[in-house]
C-alpha cells in the first residue's frame, strides 16, 4: 500500500507535528457545513493543480464521509509521487464521533 490508513487520534498528532496538507473530498455542500480546520475541498482544479505544482514532499491528510473515498484518493495522489499520503479511518463521521467522546469525558 502506497498510502497509510490513520486513525483520529493519530491524525491530530500528525496534524499538530507535521502540518500536513488536509484535503476534504466530500461534496461541497457538505464541506461548506463542517469540515477540519485548514482543509481544502478537493475538486478537480485543485487535485491538477497539486499534480502539476504540488510539494510532493509535504505530507496529505485526506478524508471523506466515512474514510472509503479517501482511500481511492490517497492512492492517486500516491501514484502521482507524493510521499506521505493518509486516509483518516472513519472519515470526518469518525472525527466528529471521537470529538463528541472527547468532550463528554472532560
Amino acid at each position: 500500500m502506497k498510502y497509510k490508513k490513520i486513525s483520529v487520534t493519530d491524525s491530530e498528532k500528525l496534524i499538530r507535528d507535521a502540518r500536513p496538507m488536509i484535503l476534504d473530498c466530500r461534496d461541497l455542500k457538505d464541506y461548506k457545513a463542517g469540515h477540519l480546520e485548514d482543509a481544502l475541498h478537493v475538486h478537480e482544479g485543485l487535485k491538477e493543480s497539486l499534480i502539476k505544482r504540488g510539494d510532493k514532499q509535504r505530507s496529505l491528510l485526506i478524508y471523506c464521509y466515512y474514510g472509503h473515498a479517501s482511500e481511492h484518493l490517497a492512492e492517486f495522489f500516491a501514484d502521482f509521487g507524493f510521499k506521505d499520503v493518509y486516509s483518516l479511518e472513519g472519515g470526518y463521521s469518525g472525527w466528529k464521533e471521537n470529538r463528541k467522546d472527547a468532550s463528554d469525558a472532560a
